[in-house]
């Protein structure tokens, strides 16, 4: 399996020519879900889920289909109906090939005065592929109760601190982690998480820490 990280929170997994993408959000490519089989989205918010780049997937592969959740499902289901579905916590699903679980159900607190906002992580597989699941939180420190090959560790978030993040890896146990959810941050930032979730850093186990740029792609 192929794994090709988007901008922000976004990535692509390929697998016998099939593509499925998680997270095509207003901070990732405009054509980052183009060309997809499947697509699941986490939330609601914008730099994970936008409108425009779902419809252009969907209108230009006419057999595209969407998991999510539904607050983000009643926003498109209506104008392609049939290949909207809602899932939710302890969903298991087939998507173009990948066999998906889902996980969690809350965003994380920003601040205790902002509600918080339903949040689903996806653990994907693919049948017959060596290695075990990469696992997507979206915007959510979720632990799932399944082993987890591949980390997309959000790395940087209102919502998070270092300490956190740390934890978070050591916690989930995987063999390699990589960044997603960086939009926000600068080289200088790069090069503080590079070097906090290293080896001159406070430990993260015996994963490993990755950082791929956008359009960058590694073999799992």
């Amino acid at each position: 399996m192929e794994l090709t990280k988007k901008g922000h929170s976004c990535v692509a997994l390929h697998r016998d020519g099939r593509t499925l993408v998680i997270d095509p959000g207003g901070f990732s490519e405009e054509d980052a879900a183009v060309g997809a089989d499947a697509i699941l989205v986490t939330h609601e918010h914008p730099d994970h889920f936008d409108e425009a780049r779902l419809r252009a997937a969907l209108e230009a592969n006419p057999a595209a289909e969407v998991w999510t959740l539904r607050s983000v499902a009643e926003q498109l289901s209506a104008a392609f109906p049939g290949r909207v579905h809602t899932v939710g916590n302890g969903d298991t699903f087939t998507a173009a090939g990948f066999e998906v679980e889902v996980h969690g159900e809350l965003h994380a607190v920003i601040h205790p005065d902002i509600p918080r906002i339903t949040n689903v992580g996806y653990a994907v597989t693919h049948a017959g592929a060596p290695g075990g699941a990469v696992f997507h939180p979206g915007d959510a420190l979720t632990v799932p109760d399944r082993p987890v090959d591949t980390l997309l560790l959000p790395v940087h978030a209102p919502w998070s601190k270092l300490s956190e993040v740390v934890d978070y890896v050591r916690e989930v146990g995987p063999r390699v982690a990589y960044d997603v959810h960086d939009g926000l941050l600068s080289n200088f930032g790069y090069a503080v998480y590079g070097r906090m979730l290293g080896p001159n850093g406070p430990g993260i186990g015996d994963a490993e820490h990755v950082r791929l740029a956008p359009g960058e792609s590694t073999t799992l």
